[in-house]
């Protein structure tokens, strides 16, 4: 049955209007949440929108939106007419947070686009200098001669460090136990007082206390070797096969932004991430650059949910 003449010019002239649409963007600024001032999200997104503020002509603005562990600043992105001008730039706390606590106001898959994994840090297995081993092999022999005798400090429930470490405990079948402090920083200190025998920590906090001989390296937690640390081998290679984790982030837009924005924003981000400059200063606080396709960053964050939802439910680990 043919469409009356009247509806096929209305769905034409729709079909154009959002053709131009998408093509003009952006007319105007694009604003960005992310989480508190000072933090690694909030210098990565300022690094790129330096970049795409020049790129795009128009002004990217950083909006910081923090508190919820990422909760309010998701809401809002999530509730946002989707056109493309408010996006969300956050770590893995995004997708995972449905499994660390109830009654979300967003769910991660239905309420977002991925746009781009931007950043991967690894994380750092790191010990006490006086703790007797010196490869991930001897430390699981250790720790299953000695049950219950080693702790490690943690900070955030859920985080990407105390998933890596709670990773590390089921496959390697042993028990480290966590011991909670108000940040990484002190849970470091302690480690280099001598009151806990280990760490798993990002490269920002622990690269100084390993070249000052205050911490021991014993491993990156990357499935390869990491440039933030030339010669420091990965777990999988010494002693825990398939083993992989790291902290990630990206952009993400609101869900039914047309696809050709999305593409759009991907283009420009990936583009980014590729100038050296920019590829530096991340590296220089300890994130290594990506800029993925929109289907690799959605395959991850997927990935991520069904490995690391599935060991949260184990654990039973709920958020502070």
């Amino acid at each position: 049955m043919k469409r009356p003449r009247s509806l096929a010019f209305a769905t034409a002239a729709l079909a154009l209007a959002g053709a131009a649409h998408t093509q003009e963007f952006p007319a105007r600024p694009i604003q960005v949440l992310t989480s508190e001032p000072g933090g690694a999200n909030d210098f990565g997104i300022r690094v790129l929108s330096q970049v795409l503020s020049t790129t795009l002509g128009k002004q990217v603005v950083v909006v910081n939106r923090g508190g919820g562990g990422g909760v309010i600043a998701a809401e809002i992105v999530a509730k946002a007419t989707p056109d493309g001008y408010t996006l969300l730039y956050f770590g893995s706390n995004i997708w995972m947070l449905p499994f660390l606590r109830g009654n979300l106001p967003y769910d991660p898959i239905r309420d977002f686009t991925p746009v781009t994994l931007v950043v991967t840090s690894p994380i750092i297995v790191v010990a006490h200098p006086g703790l007797p081993v010196e490869s991930v092999k001897d430390l699981i022999a250790l720790a299953k001669a000695k049950p219950g005798a080693l702790n490690y400090a943690r900070a955030s429930a859920g985080g990407p460090t105390h998933l890596a470490a709670e990773l590390f405990n089921t496959m390697a079948g042993i028990r480290i136990t966590s011991v909670p402090y108000k940040g990484a920083g002190p849970g470091l200190t302690a480690v280099m007082a001598g009151e806990l025998q280990l760490a798993f920590g990002l490269p920002s906090g622990v690269l100084p206390h390993i070249k000052s001989g205050r911490l021991k390296a014993l491993a990156v937690t990357s499935a390869q070797p990491s440039a933030l640390l030339p010669g420091l081998p990965t777990v999988a290679a010494t002693g825990l096969p398939g083993y992989e984790a790291s902290a990630v982030a990206g952009v993400f837009a609101p869900a039914r932004v047309p696809p050709a924005i999305v593409a759009r924003l991907n283009q420009e981000l990936v583009a980014a991430l590729r100038r050296p400059e920019v590829r530096e200063r991340f590296l220089n606080v300890g994130e290594e650059a990506v800029g993925s396709t929109q289907a690799e960053f959605g395959a991850r964050v997927k990935s991520d949910m069904s490995r690391l939802g599935k060991l949260i439910k184990d654990a039973g680990i709920r958020a502070d």
